[in-house]
């Protein structure tokens, strides 16, 4: 099983973990959970917020095959995914990753694969407000390095 969403609302942690309880009503030995802010602070400058876009269709297929690969790799019962989109404040929600397996290695190495594979490869466009300016951003040197940590 699994949950993909993209969405301008915020989320609940609880009712989102509440609900992946439920669905794997006792096989599961472990959820793990990631729950991603907008920092205040970039590359030493002050952030407001971020502007997210997407192409509706295109990123859930994105995020999608993430999901397969990590299944591919984890015995994985059920994994739930949630993105915010549009304008987004400094310490808001903007991702949420939970990862169910019936073992706990499994599900810390899926979440963790799965948020540095959302931050490089899932289709978002974002951009940073810094007062007056915007500023379109991408993934980092080490976002793709550890990325790059997961293909050996």
């Amino acid at each position: 099983m699994c949950r993909v969403a993209i969405q301008d609302k915020d989320f609940s942690v609880a009712t989102e973990y509440s609900r992946m309880r439920e669905r794997v009503n006792g096989k599961a030995g472990a959820i793990t959970s990631f729950v991603g802010l907008v920092r205040d602070i970039a590359q030493s400058q002050n952030v407001d917020g971020l502007v997210l876009e997407h192409y509706p269709g295109m990123t859930e297929k994105s995020i999608e095959r993430i999901i397969d690969q990590a299944k591919e790799r984890w015995r994985l019962l059920d994994v739930t995914v949630i993105h915010r989109i549009g304008h987004l404040h400094a310490a808001d929600q903007i991702v949420l990753v939970i990862v169910a397996s019936s073992h706990r290695p499994d599900a810390f190495a899926a979440c963790e694969f799965l948020m540095d594979f959302l931050k490089t490869e899932a289709i978002f466009w974002k951009k940073e407000i810094r007062g007056d300016e915007e500023v379109w951003i991408d993934s980092t040197a080490n976002d793709r390095s550890r990325r790059d940590g997961w293909k050996t």
